[in-house]
């Protein structure tokens, strides 16, 4: 459950995964509707012309050829606009700040309408055909579904612009990151910091001094550990199992990610001697995720980091903006 959390909140930073599936999704419109289209011609005959596409194919051809070529530019246009807007957030604000740019729903859906418009009137024009050794045809239904196409690309370019504009401003992203920070919180201290008397803590077995350290993981930064997991193979084995970073840390390659130890049986006065061969270090190594950078998964201070970066930009002497500052 955890490595689905991590990986969909992974997938909701890929710039590229909403424009994937709206151009799939595109590529199969523009392949069925003119199989409609013969059916709807043959069963129904001219009953909704009133409200469908009227011209012949050239003229079938001539818009879509328009709305393909139209819809590529503002396309260009609207990537230009924001990679200069996460240059700037970079700039003026922090870097950690362009994860929240990248994960946002609104820049991801307006590139990914209008990717999928230019691919489906782009893949519409081979079903169009002009009169000559075959019947001419014009599929009504697939050129009117690329009108609205349009019209609903027009009206999300102009909110698209608003959006920008105001998602530029400190205080958006300020608040954008404090609540971020504040569900991240929720998530994980569900019964609050403080509000219930928290039980003693066991203490920890000794750990020997030929303890195993996991060596084997990728190098990044801890971004999630799957406690359950880590609990079951300590279960399983009769082992002990040291995190030795917190979620945050950067562990660099070759790095110890864990200590492993056996625990000391009943009326023994020392453990068994460790054979590495028999304990789960893989599948110990697995239960750690890292990542290039820090998320949010089960690392709310990430948030605060955010914060303080921008405070701490916004006092630098090449920013001097203490109203950020305050804000944050």
């Amino acid at each position: 459950m955890l490595r689905l959390a991590a990986f969909l909140d992974w997938l909701r930073s890929r710039l590229w995964f909403i424009p994937g599936m709206l151009a799939i999704a595109a590529a199969l419109l523009a392949f069925t509707l003119p199989g409609l289209d013969r059916l709807v011609d043959q069963s129904v005959g001219t009953s909704l012309s009133a409200i469908l596409f009227s011209g012949g194919p050239d003229s079938a051809r001539l818009i879509l050829s328009t709305i393909a070529a139209s819809m590529l530019t503002v396309t260009a246009l609207v990537f230009t606009v924001t990679m200069l807007v996460l240059q700037l957030a970079s700039a003026q604000l922090s870097p950690t700040v362009m994860r929240t740019f990248l994960r946002d729903r609104m820049n991801q859906s307006v590139l990914g309408l209008f990717i999928a418009t230019f691919l489906y009137a782009l893949l519409l024009l081979r079903d169009v055909r002009l009169s000559g050794n075959a019947a001419a045809f014009v599929p009504a239904i697939a050129v009117t579904v690329a009108y609205l196409l349009v019209l609903v690309s027009v009206g999300l370019f102009v909110a698209y612009i608003h959006h920008m504009a105001q998602s530029i401003r400190a205080a958006t992203v300020l608040r954008s990151v404090g609540d971020e920070t504040r569900e991240a919180i929720r998530r994980l201290y569900p019964e609050g910091v403080g509000d219930v008397p928290t039980p003693p803590v066991p203490s920890l077995p000794e750990r020997p001094a030929d303890a195993v350290a996991v060596l084997d993981h990728l190098p990044g930064v801890i971004t999630s550990v799957d406690e359950e997991v880590l609990v079951d193979l300590a279960t399983e084995h009769a082992i002990s199992v040291e995190l030795l970073h917190a979620v945050g840390d950067f562990v660099p390659t070759g790095a110890p990610l864990l200590r492993v130890w056996r625990l000391q049986g009943k009326g023994d006065e020392q453990a068994d001697e460790i054979d590495e061969a028999q304990l789960p270090l893989e599948a110990l190594a697995r239960a750690i995720q890292t990542g290039k950078e820090r998320t949010m998964t089960q690392d709310a201070a990430f948030g605060f980091r955010q914060i303080v970066d921008i405070a701490e930009r916004a006092l630098s002497p090449g920013i001097n903006d203490p109203t950020t500052a305050v804000q944050a």
